[in-house]
């Protein structure tokens, strides 16, 4: 009896996406990741995060939003929509990936990585939900969506070069620098959240509870690792031009910086007009452009070349190339049998 074809056998019968549109649908999924995160921020910051009160229902007696809960019920279930929107991107990224010819194993595997940060991000926030908007699940929930956002990145990275093995393009102290700036960046976004758990913005109009810190001191450690991760980029320009890096990689820092700048000056503007809720959001935004341009830096420093094709086997010869190609030989001369005498 033959063997039946899987789904994705069947697809790849019909269907042979382009290496472009590969790329193009990893490169979706890191939008996709961007626009859950800022989307995320305004159900906090319309203090619509009990916009439905239960989950994974909006009610107890409704799946959806009813007409007396308001604006605020539409946003929070609008958002919880979203997860739909993303897995449908992140689907289509696998089935591409899987479809194509040769299968690109890494890049279906890091799919599925996808798949599943999504379907735990989404019981996190029913579970932030249940809670009454827990400030520790909240700052969970952020960092969940930036690990998401990282292995998106590394898709669209990986569905623009090969699978062979990871090479540096640098010197090792160059790239211990630029883990320790990956590592400083990280401790800034982790941080961000501190603020975010202990700051005004709780998510719903009503008492919620939050981080018992001083959300002031909690923002200057913030800014302290802002220069931090300033002075390891700016470091980092200089050792690049030092030692004659590529023009890309010197680059990738300079965007970096840019962001960085942009970011700064939009977090002292959020502060000295006292929080308001757009540049908050703002502010949300830039920090997945922040980690973007931090990833970008990272993996402008090493290449993955495609693997080696196997070679293909030699056409066989025609008789006639055969014996022009073969030195004449002479037989050797056969040995006389011997002579019997009777």
């Amino acid at each position: 009896m033959p063997n039946s074809l899987n789904p994705f056998e069947l697809i790849a019968r019909r269907w042979q996406p382009s290496a472009r549109f590969v790329e193009r649908a990893a490169l979706a999924t890191v939008v996709m990741a961007v626009v859950i995160v800022v989307t995320g921020g305004a159900v906090r910051l319309t203090e619509s995060g009990l916009g439905c009160d239960t989950w994974p229902r909006c009610t107890s007696g409704s799946l959806t939003p009813t007409a007396d809960m308001g604006i605020h019920g539409a946003i929070e279930f609008g958002n919880r929509m979203l997860t739909y929107v993303l897995c449908v991107f992140v689907g289509l990224l696998i089935i591409a990936a899987r479809a194509r010819t040769p299968v690109r194993r890494s890049l279906t595997r890091l799919g599925w990585v996808q798949f599943w940060l999504i379907m735990g991000n989404a019981v996190i926030g029913g579970i932030i939900v249940l809670t009454g908007l827990n400030p520790y699940i909240v700052s969970s929930h952020f960092l969940l969506s930036t690990a998401l956002l990282t292995v998106a990145m590394a898709v669209w990275q990986r569905s623009r070069e090969g699978d062979g093995a990871p090479r540096d393009l640098v010197a090792r102290p160059v790239r211990q620098m630029t883990w320790l700036l990956v590592g400083a960046t990280l401790a800034l976004i982790l941080v961000g959240t501190v603020v975010t758990g202990a700051g005004p913005h709780a998510g719903d109009a009503r008492e919620v509870h939050r981080i018992p810190l001083d959300w002031q001191e909690i923002t200057q450690l913030h800014v302290d690792f802002v220069y931090i991760v300033l002075g390891l980029t700016v470091a980092l320009w200089f050792t690049l031009r030092a030692v004659s890096a590529p023009a890309a990689q010197r680059r990738a820092v300079l965007d970096l910086l840019a962001v960085l700048l942009l970011q700064g000056a939009i977090g002292y503007v959020q502060y000295f007009t006292h929080l308001p809720e757009v540049v908050v959001g703002i502010h949300m935004f830039g920090s997945c452009l922040v980690w973007i341009a931090v990833l970008r830096v990272f993996f402008a420093q090493r290449e993955r070349p495609a693997l080696a094709a196997d070679p293909a086997p030699a056409a066989p010869a025609a008789p006639g190339e055969q014996e022009a190609v073969q030195p004449e030989t002479s037989a050797a001369p056969q040995p006389e049998p011997a002579s019997s005498s009777r």
